[in-house]
């Protein structure tokens, strides 16, 4: 069993490393060969972890994903939370941690740059990591439309306005340097207020 965590704990130090290499050198010029030096390992070991760069870069962007998503369903499922509460600790909460995950979130956003350069189809590419949260969204919507504790209207430009704004939270911690994304959150409340019931 400890070697197991052992396993886990190197592969995180190593991600952690590698985001630094990815932040500092682009996707592109990141190499294999420099997350290793980056890591202190050789690549051999390096390749006991990850097959490639670009594993440790969806592992990374995975991990991330994954964690916001624990934390959306866990306000989520929050009995004792209203509808429109849910939306807004939601949107607040992934608002947030876009500033908490600047670097990450750089990195991603060069990645996606790079591919589209090379012709890579992005939209899909993005649609298939956030599709899950466009769902947990417009389920508190629609559950809040059933309880009467939000208005009923169209569904599908409510999710897809709590989406542009964090769309623009990514934006404006990625490309702006704005370390501050207050103003989104006080727009999502507003829109938020306007829709209850």
């Amino acid at each position: 069993m400890s070697a197991i965590v052992e396993h886990e704990k190197r592969k995180k130090e190593i991600l952690e490393k590698a985001l630094d290499v990815f932040v500092e050198e682009g996707y592109a010029d990141t190499t294999f060969q420099k997350i290793a030096d980056r890591c202190g390992i050789t690549r051999t070991i390096l390749y006991l972890y990850f097959k490639n760069k670009r594993e440790i870069f969806t592992f990374s962007i995975k991990r991330f994903t994954e964690k916001l998503e624990e934390s959306i369903r866990t306000i989520v499922v929050d009995d004792e939370l209203a509808s429109y509460e849910k939306l807004e600790r939601v949107v607040v909460m992934t608002v947030q941690s876009c500033v908490e995950h600047a670097r990450l979130l750089s990195v991603i956003m060069a990645y996606l740059t790079y591919m589209k350069r090379s012709g890579g189809n992005t939209a899909e590419r993005v649609r298939r990591r956030t599709i899950r949260m466009r769902h947990i969204i417009a389920g508190v919507v629609i559950s809040g439309q059933k309880k009467g504790e939000l208005a009923r209207v169209p569904l599908k430009p409510v999710t897809e306005l709590f989406y542009a704004l964090i769309e623009a939270a990514i934006f404006r911690v990625t490309m702006l340097d704005k370390d501050s994304v207050e103003d989104l959150c006080s727009a999502a409340r507003l829109f938020i207020n306007r829709l209850k019931t």
